[in-house]
């Protein structure tokens, strides 16, 4: 069935196969060896180091320019780009209430006056305005500084965000 000559080319190809594989094995061990381990040699050193910024430098970053400064240096061309977020639900036109009320005029705007909308009762409670500082927090997060408003929206996280929003917004009608 057989002949010797392909016999022979068979158990060559199989040696063959088993040379490379071992060979690429040792080569591989050589070439990625990083110490320790089950080999027994001398423990690996780290390479290079990668240093990361911590948690406690980050907030100290953020905690040394105060909201008064991002909003005095405040981008409104970025503030209309994140507006973006916001066009569902409400409108700037003078008395267009959507889903939310207009924000035609509304930074110093007392808060909840609003003719034609129908506020929650939290916000229709509140006293105040809508300056900068109510502003900010109401934009940081609508349920935290106003448990029980209707808004569902989570909020913007950076301060950077809800700076350019309030600047643009202060554009709008006043």
């Amino acid at each position: 069935m057989f002949d010797t000559m392909t016999m022979t080319k068979i158990v060559g190809a199989f040696c063959g196969a088993l040379l490379v594989f071992l060979f690429g094995t040792w080569a591989a061990d050589v070439l990625y060896h990083t110490g320790g381990g089950s080999h027994g040699d001398e423990a690996a050193e780290q390479g290079y180091l990668i240093e990361t910024v911590s948690a406690e430098t980050t907030e100290v970053d953020e905690e040394e320019i105060s909201f008064e400064e991002l909003l005095a240096g405040a981008d409104i061309d970025k503030g209309s780009k994140v507006f973006g977020k916001c066009k569902a639900c409400h409108k700037v036109e003078p008395g267009a209430n959507g889903v939310g009320p207009t924000l035609f005029n509304v930074v110093d705007r007392d808060i909840g006056s609003e003719a034609e909308f129908s506020y929650s009762d939290v916000i229709a409670a509140m006293d105040g305005n809508w300056d900068g500082e109510n502003l900010n927090g109401f934009l940081e997060n609508p349920k935290s500084f106003a448990p029980g408003t209707k808004m569902g929206f989570a909020g913007l996280k950076k301060p950077e965000d809800r700076a350019n929003v309030i600047a643009y917004l202060a554009t709008i009608g006043g």
